[in-house]
């Protein structure tokens, strides 16, 4: 895999869509990490401070093809600096409001707008756009690597920030950290084109959307992909309050999203070499299959640290590692022209689910006072994701091979 990114200029452009992931992924994983000290600050409650999370889960998710979309027609360069700008002022804001609704427009809509747009649809996209067909998928497990190593070292960070400095100041941090990596968009944007392209024909944006609304492997592929994200929506956003109800102490969560993050940056990268050698439905149900699993054993073991840490190395492996089969399917059906809308209408459906997983969190440990209902229903929906994903037809890999994926 790694050969294949060895082409000229494909691992700066590689990296440099890997380093606007690390930023902006790794700090919106790491929001759950401010219910607590939020709640404690400003006394809005778990329920209004989950929903406004969960606002931003979907929003994150609406802005994908929106983004995707301006991305193919004007260029990814201007979409990318307005995330990044508009994440710094998300983040720099949201410590100045005091009430549900000002949390929403804050931490819900600039904050996950910016880091949405700033995301895989726009960044895959702008990648696969630029590099040869042979690099792509090793590539795109790189870039989705980047995101997961943003989570391995925001989390800590954030969680001895919070502690040290105060929420608030953490914010202003992540402000800044956001603007630094503006830089990274000119590495990543620039006039490098694919060698020896394959040829596409372009119908235009409106055809593309309207075929793959037509095609049932794309349907069946975002009814997969919202399970996904239920379940990663639920345990980034409500992993600190489990640990909590665990009597273990703040720094369990913190460490439990770094390894998910780190776990995740091996998951993905083999997920990413994976794409050339196996059907990506297969793996995709495999990958889901292994989280029902996974949530089952964790409901039957002791509460302690440790298991938390086991849970979360299990979990993190097919984490995020979920990106790179699923843009591949895209791909193969679709081509890579109008890769970042339409992957970026499949990552919609991955944040209605996000939406749910966040927000039906808070109103389980408000109302039962434990997220024992959440678990079920996560392990159904991982199972059944895991079925939905076997009936799409996508092409053998020899035969894609001599398509863009």
């Amino acid at each position: 895999m790694f050969r294949s990114l060895q082409h000229p200029g494909v691992l700066a452009i590689t990296l440099a869509a890997a380093g606007i992931l690390m930023v902006t992924m790794g700090i919106r994983q790491s929001f759950g990490l401010f219910i607590s000290p939020m709640d404690t600050s400003t006394g809005l409650g778990v329920a209004t401070i989950s929903f406004a999370l969960a606002v931003g889960q979907f929003t994150w998710g609406a802005i994908q093809p929106v983004a995707g979309a301006v991305a193919d027609r004007y260029g990814p360069r201007p979409v990318l600096m307005a995330a990044l700008i508009i994440l710094a002022i998300g983040c720099a804001v949201t410590p100045f409001v005091q009430s549900g609704f000002g949390l929403a427009l804050t931490f819900g809509l600039l904050a996950s707008m910016g880091s949405g747009a700033g995301s895989f649809s726009v960044l895959i996209g702008a990648a696969a756009q630029r590099l040869p067909l042979e690099s792509r998928g090793g590539a795109s497990g790189v870039i989705n690597a980047g995101g997961s190593f943003g989570q391995f070292i925001f989390a800590p960070i954030n969680q001895k920030l919070i502690q040290s400095i105060g929420w608030m100041n953490s914010l202003w941090a992540m402000a800044i950290i956001s603007l630094a990596a503006i830089p990274l968009v000119n590495k990543l944007t620039g006039k490098q084109t694919a060698p020896h392209p394959h040829v596409e024909g372009d119908q235009g944006l409106r055809h593309a959307v309207t075929t793959a609304l037509k095609n049932p492997s794309y349907w069946l592929l975002h009814a997969g992909f919202f399970t996904c994200g239920f379940h990663i929506a639920f345990l980034v956003t409500h992993l600190p309050g489990e640990v909590n109800l665990c009597g273990l102490p703040a720094s369990v969560a913190s460490w439990s999203l770094a390894i998910i993050g780190l776990f995740n940056i091996v998951g993905s990268i083999y997920a990413g070499a994976c794409v050339g050698k196996y059907r990506s439905k297969y793996i995709l149900a495999a990958m889901y299959g292994s989280r029902a699993v996974l949530v089952a054993i964790y409901l039957m073991l002791p509460r302690t640290d440790w298991t938390f840490y086991a849970f979360a190395a299990g979990l993190g492996f097919t984490w995020l590692a979920t990106v790179p089969p699923t843009a591949a399917i895209v791909g193969k059906l679709f081509g890579t022209r109008y890769l970042g809308t339409l992957f970026g209408l499949t990552l919609l459906s991955h944040q209605v689910g996000g939406f749910l997983g966040a927000w039906l969190g808070g109103l389980a440990i408000t109302q039962y006072g434990d997220f024992t209902w959440m678990w079920y229903a996560d392990m159904v929906l991982a199972a059944a994701a895991a079925l939905v994903n076997l009936p799409i037809r996508e092409a053998p890999v020899v035969r894609a091979a001599a398509q863009p994926a």
